[in-house]
């Protein structure tokens, strides 16, 4: 019997976009037979070749989805579960002891809870003295109006814990914004009376030039087992959000940074993978701490294409407490989600008044031409689309166009 036949299977919890997508395909080329379950019967990862068995849960954070968790522990046996959403993160480590078979790998709820709020994570980041954006989160009315006679604007204004908060801002028929440029008082109290029916208001936060600095780090027992970081060259939207195009940065860029990046991850007490992400202006060389993300990242196919490994840290290290052999970390790659990238385009070429960042440099010919030649490279990567694995992508242009 080989090692694919002994092993017991990795379960992974939402495989609907390119992170679950890219932790079965990391974990089956390693060779661990994986489940992968999905809440969307159109999930890319449904049709990955990596797949050893894929499912659909039908109710998932309910006491019935724990129910069909539980069924498919004893179909398949026990094993591991990774998931990808904080929701469902959040959801397991309220239950993990109500999964039978399934043994999920998760963080400490106390840790969880630290990273999910961006005010607990920026007050420990700067007990330790990392550079961290001034920062407040008004409580009431008054205090929103004290705000805009004393902060420095220009300002962003994001959620501490959109998770908490997404409830109430649906019932009001409030939008979510992720990211919000206010410029002045003025524009920060217009924006802030829109969210007076919930009694809630966002974090606002010193607007801090630069781009996305991403470093990602396994930890196990107060120990960094496994590094990697990249920085964004382009984002959606294009003046700040989540990774369209990411280049791998060596690990011998940015020590200090990490030793600091490391030490706060040993204060919150946190076990497991982690992204801690800064904004880095590479003209003053300042990075300031943005948020710690408690989970799989959006450009996690990068850190899969340069061989980090950490799906399979967390199975091998958390789940069989054994370290796994890993190769050497590539740092001369570059990774692209195209029809983001396409978006993003869009937007700067033909809709550039609607990029919300007034700073934000638009060059239509230098966007052009990095995109076109990208395809080129023979160093780039794609989140979706493989050569080794073809399914995935068709699924994900059906579903693109309606079909």
């Amino acid at each position: 019997m080989n090692e694919t036949q002994i092993r017991p299977p990795c379960y992974v919890l939402g495989i609907e976009t390119q992170i679950g997508l890219s932790l079965v395909r990391e974990l089956g080329e390693a060779g661990i037979p994986v489940v992968g379950i999905a809440v969307d019967p159109d999930a890319i990862g449904l049709k990955s070749r990596y797949l050893t068995h894929g499912e659909i849960l039908h109710k998932p954070r309910t006491d019935e989805g724990l129910a069909e968790l539980r069924a498919l522990g004893e179909r398949y046996g026990a094993g591991y579960l990774l998931t990808v959403s904080e929701a469902n993160t959040a959801w397991l480590i309220d239950n993990h002891a109500r999964l039978g078979k399934i043994t999920p790998l998760l963080p400490s709820k106390e840790a969880f809870a630290i990273v999910l709020d961006k005010t607990r994570t920026l007050e420990a980041a700067a007990a330790l003295g990392l550079d961290v954006p001034q920062s407040a989160c008004p409580r009431d009315w008054d205090e929103v109006e004290q705000l805009a006679k004393g902060f420095r604007f220009p300002a962003v204004l994001k959620w501490a814990d959109p998770n908490a908060v997404a409830g109430a801002l649906h019932a009001a028929g409030i939008e979510l914004i992720k990211a919000e440029y206010v410029y002045s008082a003025d524009e920060f109290l217009r924006a802030a009376e829109r969210y007076r029916p919930v009694g809630a208001w966002p974090l606002v936060q010193e607007y801090c030039a630069g781009v996305g600095l991403g470093q990602f780090f396994f930890m196990h027992r107060g120990q960094a087992v496994r590094r990697f970081q990249h920085l964004r060259i382009a984002e959606w939207p294009p003046e700040g959000g989540f990774s369209s195009v990411c280049d791998a940065v060596p690990l011998d860029q940015f020590r200090d940074l990490q030793e600091q990046s490391i030490g706060l991850l040993q204060h919150i007490g946190w076990d497991g993978v982690a992204m801690v992400e800064y904004r880095y202006d590479p003209a003053s060389g300042r990075a300031v701490l943005m948020e710690v993300n408690g989970r799989f990242w959006g450009s996690f196919p990068l850190a899969m294409y340069c061989g980090a490994g950490f799906g399979v840290l967390a199975y091998a290290l958390q789940g069989e407490g054994r370290m796994p052999a890993l190769p050497p970390v590539r740092e001369n790659l570059r990774c692209r989600m195209v029809a983001t990238e396409l978006k993003r385009l869009r937007r700067i070429l033909l809709e550039p008044g609607k990029i919300r960042d007034r700073t934000f440099k638009v060059r239509p010919v230098h966007e052009t031409v990095r995109f076109l030649v990208d395809f080129l490279r023979p160093s780039v990567r794609y989140y979706v689309w493989s050569l080794k694995d073809i399914k995935p992508f068709i699924r994900d242009v059906r579903n693109a166009l309606g079909m």
